[in-house]
């Protein structure tokens, strides 16, 4: 009894191969599923992708979260406190720039949105100042303070205050040597804890806190880079000032986008359709700008080209572009495999930032789904 189950169990298995095996995409048919062609007189196209177009062959490529779930990947390939490439793999580009667009304008930051002019005599209009002055990026995590509306007084759980104050002139008796030129640097903003320290003024809001503001770690906030130049003075010029930051998001004003740059592409997949040898080797390498290809030494056998690295393609088709060479070069890129790139201002770090635009996504994908059901 225990054989013939055995039996069974082998002619089930072999039959469930064998289905699988019919079912299965010829490889011209896979490569056109799974990959994108860059031809040297053309544009880069996407092919055929929409859910069901290869049920002619019996392939369901519909969606399937239990696929999705197993497929996705992300591996960190650089990580500094300024910027972050990844890759994310077994996604659709669609969610590669909703991220995207969730970094540039819609994760949260500090930026200065008002500031009050005590004094101003350099030539830089207050205006000018002004606007320089709010896309200072500075070094404060926003998760530890709250939005602020027009209505609303300015308290330190949702306004950081600066004070800027610096002149080109130093005191003395008449006739005595003054400086002839000083620079203003964001380093001059000195972070006020206690709040503003102008008059109260009903109509423009500002105040002293009624507590003293705490930075995480005991550092002072301060803008991210101390040596922004935001103004030039000259003798007995000078500029007071105070600043007020507020929480904001990209979409409102650049000043409040988190990133230098976020941005993805697709992963280049260069493929050598024959081996190339000898002289022929050594015009492929010189042909990339890039660097992709490197000469393999085969010994007796002379020497090859091979791709050493794929990833520097910019797909600039430089190797394919004179004639004959496309059919010894092909140039791919992968449909799901994105490499990510994220530049922080400074205010937090990549990881974090990609970190606050998935649960970002997520909101909105809950808020859609309670408007559904």
């Amino acid at each position: 009894m225990d054989t013939e189950k055995k039996k069974k169990k082998k002619a089930a298995a072999a039959a469930q191969e064998a289905a699988g095996a019919s079912t299965k995409l010829p490889q011209h048919l896979q490569d056109q599923k799974t990959r994108v062609f860059c031809a040297s007189d053309a544009p880069t196209y996407q092919n055929v992708s929409y859910s069901g177009a290869y049920m002619a062959s019996r392939i369901d490529d519909s969606l399937n979260m239990a696929d999705f779930v197993k497929n996705l990947k992300v591996e960190i390939k650089s990580l500094t406190e300024e910027e972050m490439v990844f890759d994310i793999i077994g996604i659709d580009p669609a969610i590669a720039n909703a991220f995207r667009r969730i970094l540039i304008a819609e994760v949260p930051t500090m930026a200065i949105e008002k500031v009050f002019v005590v004094d101003n005599t350099s030539v830089v209009q207050d205006e000018v100042l002004a606007h320089r002055l709010g896309l200072v990026p500075l070094k404060v995590d926003p998760r530890n303070f709250e939005y602020r509306t027009e209505a609303d007084n300015a308290t330190e759980k949702n306004t950081i205050v600066f004070r800027l104050k610096k002149r080109c002139w130093e005191e003395g008796p008449k006739g005595a040597e003054t400086r002839v030129n000083e620079k203003v640097y964001s380093s001059d903003l000195e972070w006020l804890p206690l709040g503003s320290e102008l008059p109260p003024d009903e109509e423009t809001k500002f105040t002293a806190f009624n507590a003293p503001q705490t930075a995480p770690g005991g550092q002072p906030i301060a803008p991210t880079h101390p040596d922004i130049v935001l103004a030039k003075l000259r003798k007995r010029h000078e500029v007071e000032l105070e600043a007020h930051a507020v929480k904001g998001v990209g979409k409102e004003h650049a000043k409040w986008s988190p990133v230098a740059t976020a941005a993805y592409r697709l992963l280049p997949e260069v493929i050598l359709k024959e081996d190339i040898r000898g002289d022929e080797a050594d015009e492929l390498v010189r042909k990339c700008p890039v660097h992709v290809f490197d000469i393999e030494d085969l010994g007796p056998d002379g020497k090859r080209a091979t791709v050493a690295r794929p990833r520097d393609c910019t797909l600039c088709r430089e190797c394919i572009r004179e004639e004959g060479w496309e059919e010894k070069v092909a140039l791919r890129r992968v449909k799901d495999h994105f490499i990510f790139s994220i530049e922080s201002t400074g205010a937090l770090r990549p990881e974090e930032l990609f970190t606050e635009a998935i649960k970002i996504l997520t909101d909105k994908c809950e808020k859609v789904l309670a408007d559904l059901f």
